[in-house]
C-alpha cells in the first residue's frame, strides 16, 4: 500500500504520487481477504490462498486490463468486498 501512495498519482487525493522516478507498471495490486474474494468472484483469480502465487495470478490478470497502472483496481475490488458485500 505504501509503494501506491508513494508512486500514483490521482485526483482524489487517496494516491501523493511523490515518487515520480517509479512507474506504476512496476506495481502489483495488493490481496487482503475482501480484494481476493471479489476477485474470486469476478473470475480474476483462481488460486484459493492469498498468498505470493495469488498476487502474481491477479497481477497478470489486472495487467491484462491496465498493464500501465494494474493496482488502479485495488480500491474497486477491496470496496465491492468491504462495503458493498459484494
Amino acid at each position: 500500500m505504501f509503494l501506491r501512495w508513494m508512486v500514483r498519482t490521482d485526483n482524489a487525493g487517496v494516491d501523493f504520487g511523490l515518487w515520480k522516478t517509479v512507474s506504476p507498471a512496476y506495481l502489483s495490486c495488493p490481496l487482503d481477504v475482501h480484494s481476493g474474494n471479489v476477485a474470486r468472484k469476478l473470475g480474476l483469480l483462481t488460486r484459493k490462498q492469498n498468498d505470493a502465487k495469488a498476487v502474481f495470478e491477479l497481477d497478470t490478470q489486472l495487467r491484462i486490463l491496465d498493464p500501465n497502472d494494474p493496482t488502479k483496481y485495488d480500491f474497486a475490488l477491496f470496496g465491492l468486498g468491504v462495503f458493498e458485500g459484494f
